[in-house]
C-alpha cells in the first residue's frame, strides 16, 4: 500500500553525500565507494534523478554529478516520488488509519530536506560544528 523501496533509501543517502561534498561535480564511483553502493545500481538511480531534475551531470575529467538546486530545496518526498512514484495513493482510497499513516509519512518526507539528512549524518558521525 505504501511503496517506498530501498532505491529511495540508497538515493537519499547518496544525495546527502553530494550535499556534504560541496558544490562541484562528484564522480559517481566516489559516491558509490563512500556509501558502499554498487556503482551500476547508483548509476541507474542517478539517471532517473537526473531526468527528474534533481541532479545534473557533467562529462569529462572533472565530471560527475551535482545537485540541480540547493540541498535545502530538495525534499525526501521529491526523491521518493521520483523513484517510486506517488506515495500512498491507494491508502487515501482505503481511508481510516491507512490514510492517516500515509499522511504522517508524507508530512515527514515533505518537511525533511537532503540538507537535513546530511546535517543529521554529520552530527551522528561526531562532525558537528563547534563555535568558539
Amino acid at each position: 500500500m505504501i511503496s517506498v523501496t530501498s532505491k529511495s533509501r540508497y538515493a537519499v543517502v547518496a544525495l546527502a553525500e553530494l550535499a556534504r561534498s560541496g558544490d562541484g561535480p562528484v564522480p559517481l564511483a566516489q559516491v558509490a565507494e563512500r556509501r558502499e553502493i554498487p556503482v551500476q545500481f547508483l548509476e541507474q538511480l542517478f539517471s532517473i534523478l537526473r531526468r527528474a531534475g534533481i541532479l545534473t551531470s557533467q562529462r569529462g575529467v572533472k565530471g560527475g554529478y551535482s545537485l540541480a538546486c540547493p540541498a535545502d530545496q530538495i525534499t525526501v518526498l521529491d526523491v521518493v516520488q521520483a523513484l517510486d512514484g506517488r506515495v500512498g495513493d491507494e491508502a487515501r482510497e482505503a481511508g481510516g488509519i491507512w490514510a492517516e499513516g500515509v499522511g504522517a509519512l508524507r508530512e515527514v518526507f515533505s518537511q525533511t530536506t537532503i540538507a537535513d539528512v546530511a546535517s543529521r549524518e554529520s552530527v551522528e558521525a561526531g562532525a558537528g560544528m563547534y563555535h568558539i
